[in-house]
């Protein structure tokens, strides 16, 4: 079964053994509770348990690991956008010719994928007609039957 997930990351695998090694040589300061308790009932304002659609209780990481989390999360996503605008400063061209690479290697997929979405939609559009017309056309039957059963036949 799947783990817990904490901004993709799994909970039991990843999260919770980084953060005992991190308080351990001292990088943080995630309280025990935290991470010896992570999951917790999830309570509303009221101070009542919070439920699911299907009756099962909500749940939610506590706060001071999911914060931590964030915090981990924001400093990756700035290592990225650092690194990647190194590059583009120090290599242009290089950066600018992968560019290049991946927009004309993605071209066939994309129009690949077109084909395929305007194929669906115009069988979509058919199937859609169709129905309206034969919707129709039992309306206009069902019409013109109740039409012959309001006549009053006279034979003489």
């Amino acid at each position: 079964m799947a783990g817990r997930k904490v901004w993709g990351l799994d909970l039991e695998t990843v999260i919770l053994p980084f953060y005992v090694a991190s308080n351990t040589v001292g990088d943080t300061n995630v309280p025990h509770s935290a991470l010896g308790a992570p999951i917790r009932l999830a309570i509303a304002l009221d101070g009542s348990i919070r439920f699911g659609k299907s009756g099962r209780p909500l749940t939610r990481i506590a706060k001071e690991l999911a914060e931590q989390v964030r915090i981990m999360r924001e400093q990756y996503i700035a290592g990225l956008g650092q690194f990647t605008e190194q590059v583009r400063q120090f290599n242009p061209s290089g950066y600018e010719a992968e560019i290049a690479l991946c927009v004309q290697a993605g071209k066939p997929i994309i129009e690949h994928d077109r084909q395929i979405l305007s194929a669906y939609i115009t069988a979509q559009a058919e199937q859609a007609a169709a129905a309206a017309e034969a919707k129709a056309k039992a309306k206009a039957e069902a019409e013109a039957k109740a039409k012959d059963r309001g006549k009053v036949k006279v034979t003489a």
